[in-house]
């Protein structure tokens, strides 16, 4: 579990270092107003895993992205990046074969 000084916002990546731990389910983050209590913020995220979970207990959640009362939530890694590597290299390689001009 990383702790609230290690902790950046999924969406932004602006540091939430201020905020109280343990992230309550409608802490948002100051600058962007992302949900924080969310799976893209939790250590057990794993989008290749089965409901993107590594906790075989939790329930599967709809929308990853968005605030959530999962119990087994804690703040970690996954969440510290600001946003997937990989993915925004895909969109990048996307959007430049599929460029106009």
């Amino acid at each position: 579990m990383a702790s609230g000084a290690d902790l950046h916002c999924w969406r932004c990546g602006a540091p939430v270092a201020d905020l109280p731990l343990p992230l309550g389910r409608r802490a948002e983050c100051p600058a962007c107003g992302a949900d924080l209590h969310c799976c893209r913020m939790c250590a057990a995220r794993d989008p290749g895993a089965g409901r993107g979970c590594r906790e075989p207990n939790a329930e599967a959640v709809r929308d990853p992205e968005r605030a959530n009362f999962c119990d087994w939530f804690r703040p970690g890694a996954a969440g510290e990046a600001g946003t997937d590597g990989a993915a925004d290299a895909a969109r990048a390689a996307l959007e430049a074969l599929f460029r106009k001009g």
